[in-house]
């Protein structure tokens, strides 16, 4: 095999930045992937109906950060998505994030301006100066009622843990409105790849110096592998280490079980997302992939998403015990020379899609010295 600089864990967001920008910069790449495709838990692929969807759930791409769009702009042409949910609550449809129109379809009232709602709002709300858990943090926000119809148990099923047993910060950065805003997310910048994000990975990992494995775990033949200039590692951290401080207490993921079903009909719902924030059905959401980009096709597919806790690991689960048994898979991790964890998994952090870019373009800034944004 030819002389290799960089080895790379993983060929998901960090994992593809990394290699993209070292190739750029001379350095022979490979990376070792476990799955049989790249692009992470972003791959996506055309369909038996002809519709392109996502295998490991929808990824919608926002930002107010100038120079992380700039660089996704490099490798796919992207059309305008301003993102939309809505959620089945009492028998009502009702925009998420939580706004006027949310709160007028489910108690029935008249509020018109920003004024009445943040009246309402204040009304409702039950507060916390410095609120300590999930619980705390949204009847902060929205008071009890919205609360046990909209987040109580929407995140027992997301989490399998009710937000009290949960961080403040998980259901703090879910946004409230005072207007009529539906909008998911209000970020400058809300697109969709042209084409996918798989043909957006396939053309940043297009460079001669890139190589990839895919089909490979790292720890399976790590030994084959070794004085590289620069590893970097994207996978679960406790794997890393072996589960030595885990021996006890394990640190906790969610997976999510993705239930693919073809209907014989346009459409089978109004949106490309729908909530279902109760306990009336175990599933928490259903997205139907063809409303994302105008997609044509006789039948549709939709995919109801079940959270569990075995199976791939997606989200870490944020609270004070997990946090405590990372700190110490920190502190190994920060005795190592020249390996680097990047990524939710291995920094055991929740990223949007942005915030994922942002981080593995600023650790190469950190450890090269250059300056990326003209680089390659």
């Amino acid at each position: 095999m030819k002389t290799i600089d960089i080895l790379i864990i993983g060929a998901g967001i960090s994992g593809a930045v990394l290699a993209e920008r070292y190739a750029n910069k001379g350095k022979k790449v490979l990376i070792l992937e476990k799955r049989n495709h790249i692009a992470g838990n972003c791959y996506d692929y055309v369909d038996e109906n002809g519709i392109l969807v996502s295998k490991y759930g929808a990824h919608l791409f926002h930002t107010n950060n100038e120079m992380v769009w700039k660089y996704v702009n490099r490798f796919s042409e992207w059309y305008p998505w301003e993102h939309k949910v809505i959620a089945r609550v009492d028998e009502k449809t009702v925009p998420i994030p939580v706004n006027i129109t949310t709160v007028n379809t489910l108690f029935d009232t008249s509020i018109s301006t920003e004024e009445e709602m943040n009246n309402w709002l204040e009304e409702n709300r039950i507060p916390f100066s410095n609120p300590s858990n999930g619980e705390e943090a949204v009847l902060n926000r929205v008071g009890q009622v919205l609360y046990e119809k909209m987040f109580k148990y929407y995140t027992k099923k997301q989490w399998d843990k009710y937000p009290a047993e949960l961080n403040a910060s998980v259901l703090e950065r879910i946004p409230v409105r005072n207007n009529y805003d539906d909008r998911y997310f209000s970020d400058s910048y809300q697109a969709l790849p042209k084409g996918g994000y798989t043909q957006m990975f396939e053309k940043m990992l297009s460079h001669p110096n890139i190589t990839i494995l895919l089909g490979t775990d790292y720890f399976d033949v790590k030994e084959q592998y070794k004085n590289f200039e620069k590893i970097f590692y994207t996978g679960p951290v406790d794997r890393f280490f072996e589960f030595k401080h885990s021996l006890s207490e394990q640190l906790e993921y969610r997976s999510i079980n993705f239930v693919s079903e073809t209907h014989d009909c346009e459409f089978f719902q109004e949106n490309s997302v729908v909530n279902y924030p109760g306990m009336e059905v175990d599933f928490t959401r259903i997205v139907e992939y063809k409303h994302f980009g105008n997609q044509k096709s006789d039948k549709t597919t939709i995919v109801k998403e079940f959270t569990v806790d075995e199976g791939e690991p997606y989200y870490p689960v944020p609270n004070p015990r997990n946090q405590e048994i990372y700190a110490k898979y920190k502190e190994e991790a920060d005795k190592l020379v020249d390996v680097h964890f990047v990524g939710r998994l291995a920094n055991y952090k929740y990223f949007n899609m942005d915030e994922a870019f942002k981080n593995a373009l600023d650790l190469f800034e950190m450890l090269e010295s250059n300056n990326y944004k003209t680089a390659g």
